[in-house]
């Protein structure tokens, strides 16, 4: 039985605290339950007071097969923001990219050696995670885009040809992690731009993946609540279907009491950096999903 984990983001407290209202005791060699284990879904860093805290916890329960970790959007960031091809890093260290990795390189100041294991460690997370009752992903369970991953990745996890060439945007890799790691998106019709949560400035917007999109307007079929046009979606995208096996998933930053999306989705980023929820659901290999499972603490 899987007890599965939403965005961290350095929230070491809030962590602690949910392990321990699902039944998770502290022992000598990290938090563990007697018959349930933790599936996490990425983003342990950046944002939050302590990153080195939540990945040294995180590592701690993987190692002694207490939970399974996915590789989030941030340390696949983190991953190429460290890595060099030609004296260049593959994140180029732009003020945008600087900005959100700082938080991190601060905790981290006076731990490199810590911090260089962290990577490492980052570069053996895969990205998705599936068994026969269930699927579970950092950001997008895109059929098109798992097919070529299941292809060519061992069971989703990467090597350093692969991280090289998922930074390229010319090569097909790179829409492939882009889309699993980071989202579907589509631009924007008529020039039409927002500002997303840290203030940059967006053409495209995030799809609900999840919905058919046949009659909806882009607005219904963004993830970001956003002013714009009631245009009709026009963008022929395959959705997750409802007959399919429950998809768990985190990245989208909501707000508000955790429910599910759909009777098999579910997203469980309840922007605990914002001031928001930490939230995991409790699964029982049930092919229809209950909101009673929904566990959640506040930040």
């Amino acid at each position: 039985m899987y007890d599965l984990i939403g965005d961290i983001h350095g929230h070491i407290d809030e962590l602690k605290a949910l392990l321990l209202k699902l039944g998770y005791q502290e022992e000598d060699k990290g938090y563990a339950h007697p018959n349930r284990k933790v599936l996490f879904l990425g983003d342990y860093i950046d944002r939050g007071p302590d990153s080195p805290g939540v990945v040294k916890l995180v590592r701690q329960m993987v190692k002694e097969e207490n939970a399974i970790a996915l590789m989030g959007n941030h340390e696949y960031n983190a991953i190429l923001y460290n890595t060099k091809v030609d004296e260049t890093f593959l994140r180029k260290h732009t003020l945008k990219n600087c900005k959100q990795h700082a938080v991190t390189l601060r905790q981290y100041k006076n731990k490199p050696t810590e911090y260089q294991e962290a990577i490492a460690w980052f570069k053996t997370l895969p990205l998705y995670f599936e068994n026969e009752y269930f699927r579970a992903i950092h950001a997008c369970w895109h059929i098109g885009s798992m097919n070529v991953l299941k292809k060519k990745s061992l069971q989703g996890v990467l090597n350093n040809d692969q991280f090289i060439e998922s930074a390229a945007k010319s090569k097909e890799l790179y829409k492939v992690v882009d889309i699993l790691c980071k989202g579907l998106e589509v631009a924007l019709p008529d020039g039409i731009t927002f500002k997303d949560k840290d203030d940059n400035l967006r053409s495209e917007i995030r799809l609900k993946w999840w919905e058919d999109p046949k009659g909806k307007t882009i607005k219904e079929m963004s993830v970001l609540n956003i002013n714009m046009p009631k245009k009709d979606f026009t963008v022929n995208m395959e959705h997750y279907p409802e007959t399919d096996k429950p998809v768990f998933f985190g990245h989208y930053w909501l707000h508000g009491r955790p429910t599910l999306l759909k009777a098999n989705v579910c997203c469980l980023d309840y922007s605990v950096a914002k001031e928001g929820k930490l939230c995991a659901y409790r699964f029982d290999n049930a092919s229809i999903l209950q909101e009673n499972n929904l566990v959640w603490v506040d930040a």
